[in-house]
């Protein structure tokens, strides 16, 4: 069964938000990131290239937010060898349904979540139904919290894959803010995550692990004279405590490009 396929019978719930009326609001960038990331399986480091895809739209009901990474490193080793990986975050907000405030507090909306997350390479597949607050805090364009189930429905070993895992649960922080210093405008955004341990399909155990990916960048346009808001560029600092449920964590400084569409 294809990647389609297995969504259309999966995730009826996902295409009902995608139904809402269409999108008011977006943005589409390309990132390049240059590092040297880890193979947590072999504890070795190659020079690592990744270029994301990176959307990001509203619509009446909700908004959405979808990346897919290309991953290649130096190594030979079966691990980012030229990977590709998804991830896609669908969201119905109770306050636009309602046309009112359902927030209170700092938190100015609730929001119903899909999600799939998609490896090509390791054949991973998990759906991550949940729920989103999203907060008011001054000098962030946007900063929410989500918590949702992981739901896998991986290949498996058996068809040449990963290993598939129990169900678990993830917590994620996610922002973006803006300011301006010394005439020139700075952006940082970015997430944090924290995934429950879980047993894969031999009945080991998959540590939790911490990911946290700020990225700090600096509108380049502008600098050179040009239009703002296009061309940025700065660092990905990427931690990752026990990578991918193993005992090895990675802490690495990358250089970061971005282009907005």
């Amino acid at each position: 069964m294809n990647l389609s396929t297995r969504l259309s019978a999966g995730l009826p719930a996902i295409v009902l938000l995608l139904a809402a009326p269409g999108a008011a609001a977006g943005q589409t960038e390309f990132q390049l990131q240059l590092g040297k990331l880890v193979n947590p399986f072999s504890d070795t480091g190659h020079g690592t290239t990744v270029v994301t895809f990176q959307n990001a739209a509203q619509w009446s009901w909700g908004d959405h937010f979808m990346f897919f990474d290309y991953t290649a490193d130096g190594g030979n080793d079966g691990f980012n060898e030229k990977d590709l990986y998804g991830e896609w975050y669908p969201s119905l907000s109770l306050g636009k349904i309602s046309g009112s405030r359902v927030g209170f507090g700092p938190i100015r909306d609730f929001a119903l979540l899909g999600g799939v997350n998609y490896s090509s390479q390791a054949k991973v597949l998990k759906y991550t139904p949940g729920f989103r607050a999203s907060w008011d805090i001054p000098g962030f364009i946007f900063l929410n919290t989500d918590f949702a189930r992981l739901v896998d429905a991986s290949s498996g070993v058996d068809n040449g894959g990963a290993p598939s895992t129990d169900n678990g649960w993830m917590f994620d922080v996610n922002w973006l803010a803006t300011w301006e210093m010394l005439g020139q405008t700075f952006t940082f955004t970015g997430h944090a995550e924290y995934i429950s341990a879980v047993k894969n399909e031999f009945g080991d155990d998959v540590r939790a692990w911490i990911l946290a990916q700020p990225q700090l960048a600096v509108d380049v346009g502008r600098i050179l004279g040009g239009e703002g808001g296009r061309l940025m560029s700065g660092i990905e600092y990427q931690y990752w405590r026990h990578k991918l449920g193993t005992d090895v964590s990675e802490s690495v400084v990358q250089f970061l490009v971005v282009w907005r569409l």
